[in-house]
């Protein structure tokens, strides 16, 4: 097969191409990149492999950096592009179910792509849009099928995350798992739990936010890899709950995949989930408050409290949620309100402490933070303005009274 107009990601990569063939050595595009132009997706990274052995490449190209030279790959600037440029190897046996114990740069096509995971990613494609198709990648994409390349089995113990990348990309386009690919993904799920979790997290997240995540939800659970991933364990009544969301509505962004999984899970430590899966402290704290407002519009509207202390950007995600759980929803009327309000952290106050302590002439104590609190509050739901005199009086006021009730 040859592509005969071929995107302009890679028109403007063939001046690399030259550069390696003209210096003696094989150059091909790779992976991902072909295969989305038989899929005719958006083209994102074109990565290019070669005969050059690294040290030959740097010898090739002015300016290069060294980003994964151990394992064959320079990055090359070239005309305000970058593109990493990786030798043909090979990989020995994987102790470790996740990296090779050793790497050998070799001069074979072929080699290079008899390692790879699925044929759909084994293809290769030549300056002239010549497809190198050795593994039948072409035939797996028009079956819309996630075939592993050769043994399924051994590709799965040489590198365990490549199971969850097969659900991710189930997810992402719409294939299907093919019979033998499924049945090794089935025999070796264990394995995940070799790898890190910080590697599982990535595709687990791409694989929510697929245009089909249903389809990689499904293989995720009838796999049973979800045993083997944190808070996950024999949670397969609660992930089916996903399959029964409006896929047609896409999840957008990571915050709200947490926020729709804790829920539907029904995960009451959400701190601790995701601590599991070694998020941020921001996503954290964002899912938590999340998670909490979710449950509270099951039976309440946004109050003036709910909008300060969970702020714009988290309300979106609870917005957006409920959108997808086929709950009432209006995103842009509640941050509206929420815009409308006086301030939106005590911040904002037209005072601090370093202005009432001295217009009160006391000393700093804990009387100061009641005083704050309680001006915040009043600024919040408008007993009185945000003026900088007004809460000077009105913290004279509250002053006076405490000590009166003392």
């Amino acid at each position: 097969m040859i592509i005969e107009n071929l995107p302009q990601e890679f028109k403007k990569a063939l001046p690399v191409i030259n550069e390696i063939e003209e210096a003696g050595f094989e150059a091909y595009f790779v992976g991902g990149s072909v295969r989305d132009i038989m899929l005719n997706h958006q083209i994102h990274d074109v990565d290019i492999a070669t005969s050059a052995f690294p040290e030959e490449i740097k010898h090739i190209f002015k300016k290069t950096i060294d980003i994964g030279i151990e394992h064959g790959t320079v990055l090359v600037l070239f005309e305000d592009e970058q593109y990493e440029i990786t030798t043909f190897r090979t990989e020995s046996t994987y102790q470790d179910y996740r990296r090779p114990d050793e790497v050998t740069f070799v001069r074979s096509l072929e080699e290079d792509l008899k390692r790879r995971d699925f044929t759909m990613n084994a293809l290769a494609m030549n300056k002239n849009g010549e497809i190198v198709d050795l593994f039948n990648g072409i035939d797996a994409i028009n079956k819309k099928e996630i075939v592993a390349v050769g043994d399924a089995s051994e590709r799965f113990n040489e590198d365990a995350l490549r199971m969850m990348r097969g659900l991710r990309f189930s997810s992402q386009l719409n294939f299907t798992l093919e019979k033998e690919t499924k049945k090794a993904i089935k025999e070796h799920r264990a394995l995940l739990g070799k790898i890190s979790i910080e590697r599982i997290y990535i595709e687990w997240i791409k694989l929510l936010l697929g245009n089909y995540r249903n389809k990689g939800i499904a293989a995720f659970i009838e796999t049973q890899c979800f045993n083997y991933c944190p808070g996950l364990e024999n949670k397969k009544v609660e992930l089916e709950r996903f399959l029964e969301l409006d896929e047609s509505k896409i999840i957008k962004d990571e915050e709200t995949a947490w926020l729709l999984l804790c829920y539907l899970l029904m995960i009451e430590d959400t701190s601790t989930l995701l601590k599991q899966w070694k998020s941020s402290n921001k996503m954290i704290q964002s899912v938590k408050v999340g998670v909490h407002q979710l449950r509270k519009r099951k039976t309440s509207d946004w109050s003036v409290d709910d909008l300060y202390q969970t702020g714009s950007e988290v309300i979106s995600f609870v917005e957006d949620a409920r959108n997808i759980l086929g709950k009432s929803h209006n995103k842009a009327i509640v941050l509206s309100k929420y815009d409308e309000l006086p301030i939106k952290s005590i911040k904002d106050m037209h005072v601090n402490g370093k202005d009432i302590i001295p217009f009160l002439g006391e000393q700093p104590g804990p009387w100061l933070g009641d005083v704050l609190s309680e001006l915040e509050e009043k600024v919040l739901h408008g007993i009185i303005v945000n003026n900088k005199e007004e809460l000077l009086k009105e913290a004279k006021a509250i002053r006076k009274r405490v000590k009166e009730n003392d």
